[in-house]
Formats: structure tokens, C-alpha cells, sequence
């Protein structure tokens, strides 16, 4: 493939994906005008990858590789709503914050991947005026015990969004794992103008007990006096936006 180049100025929706067996030397995407992105770059190969700044962005998604995470997301501040399914690596450090995303107001997170639910706590210490948020699984690992190794690092301090602007808290496919009872439990302790939590169970895939996730985080401690826990059986299918 070589190098791919995106220079249009008055471009408003860009969706690439970057198959993981496809020789890529570099991209550079400079659309200043973009006001929707879609990034599926699943190619482990080495490849710099260089994307202007989008100042008109509402929109993205991104489902990217640990190396160039850190590109993409520097790149999207602006963003108002942000749907991410990527893992990052503990070793290189592809992203560890540095960026604000200050008129991020609606953040989908999924959790499938490795350490995704550190760049879940990342994004939130990043984005201080979140105000709804979306954790679910997007695809299903055979390798079970790849998923119960994932562990979650609180975040310290508290992230702003927590304490002043996050609203709601919608849980698509909680599977009542220790890893997941943990973030769940340390988002109902802290945010404090939190309005609604809407659990959605999966009983079926861990075989943890529905009345035992119920319990759990019924008797948790809530910062919020006025949040409202609702809790369904799954699972539901959690998808994207279409195009």
C-alpha cells in the first residue's frame, strides 16, 4: 500500500480501515473541516501515522492498535462524542494522557480489549465535562483467562467528571467479574451528580448469578443520594452508529 494521504479541506465524514495484513508505511490526514471520523486501523505493522488537528469534529470512532492510539487521540480533542474500542500496551506507553477533551460530552468505552479499563479511567481523567457514559463489551474474547487478568487501577484523583458534570451510567453486558464490580462500584462511590446507572446483565457468559451482581451493587455506596439503579438481563447487542 505505501503512504496514504488525505488532504481535503472541505471534507465533513472520513470512515478508513487499515487491515492488519496491509504494507503501510505511513497515513497523514489533514481534514480540517471533518465533522464525523471513523478510524479501524487493525494493522500491527510498524506504520506513523500523522492527523491534523479536526477543531470542527462531533463525532468518532475509533478502533485502533496500542502504537497508534496515541496519534488519534491527540488529534480528536475536540470531539463531542466518543466511541473507543482500542487496547493500549502497560510497556510502551502509547497513552498516557496529557490531553484534555474539554467539549466531550457523551464517551462510549469498550472494555474488551487488553488494559482497556485503564485507557477507561485515562479518558475519564481526561474529560472533565463528560456527562453520559457508555461501558459494554463489543466483541467476545474465547480467551477467558486473558479476561480475567485485566484489573482496575482507580484513578487518583478523582476524575472531574465524576465529581461535577456525569449524569448517567449505562453498563451494556456487565458480566459481574471482579475487574468490572470494581469500576462499577468506584463510579456509583464518587460521581456525584449521577441520575441514573443502568445495569444490563449477562448472566450467561460467567455464570455469575443475576441476584448476586443485584446485591452487590445495590448495597454499594453512592455519592449521589438521587441516583436511580436500574438493573436488566441480558445481553443486548450493543452496536456503532451507521455511517
Amino acid at each position: 500500500m505505501g503512504d496514504i494521504t488525505f488532504v481535503v479541506p472541505t471534507l465533513q465524514r472520513l470512515s478508513l480501515f487499515m487491515a492488519d495484513d496491509w504494507d503501510l508505511y505511513g497515513d497523514v490526514i489533514d481534514t480540517p473541516s471533518l465533522k464525523y471520523f471513523k478510524l479501524e486501523d487493525w494493522n500491527y505493522w510498524r506504520h506513523d501515522i500523522e492527523i491534523k488537528d479536526m477543531p470542527e469534529l462531533k463525532e468518532a470512532y475509533v478502533d485502533a492498535v496500542s502504537p497508534v492510539l496515541k496519534s488519534v487521540i491527540g488529534s480528536i480533542t475536540s470531539v463531542k462524542h466518543l466511541t473507543i474500542c482500542s487496547e493500549i500496551s502497560k510497556s510502551c506507553g502509547e497513552y498516557s494522557g496529557g490531553f484534555v477533551f474539554n467539549q466531550l460530552k457523551h464517551l462510549k468505552q469498550c472494555v474488551c480489549k487488553e488494559n482497556s479499563s485503564d485507557l477507561l479511567g485515562q479518558l475519564l481523567k481526561d474529560s472533565p465535562n463528560s456527562r453520559l457514559l457508555d461501558i459494554s463489551h463489543m466483541e467476545d474474547h474465547g480467551d477467558d483467562e486473558r479476561n480475567e487478568m485485566v484489573c482496575w487501577n482507580q484513578p487518583s484523583p478523582v476524575p472531574e467528571c465524576l465529581l461535577s458534570s456525569l449524569q448517567t451510567l449505562n453498563w451494556s453486558r456487565y458480566f459481574g467479574r471482579s475487574h468490572e464490580r470494581d469500576i462499577a462500584v468506584y463510579i456509583l462511590k464518587h460521581a456525584r451528580r449521577l441520575k441514573k446507572a443502568r445495569i444490563i446483565a449477562d448472566t450467561q457468559e460467567h455464570d455469575v448469578p443475576n441476584l448476586e451482581m443485584i446485591t452487590e451493587l445495590a448495597l454499594s455506596s453512592r455519592a449521589s443520594s438521587r441516583c436511580e439503579l436500574v438493573f436488566v438481563k441480558g445481553p443486548p447487542v450493543w452496536k456503532d452508529k451507521e455511517d
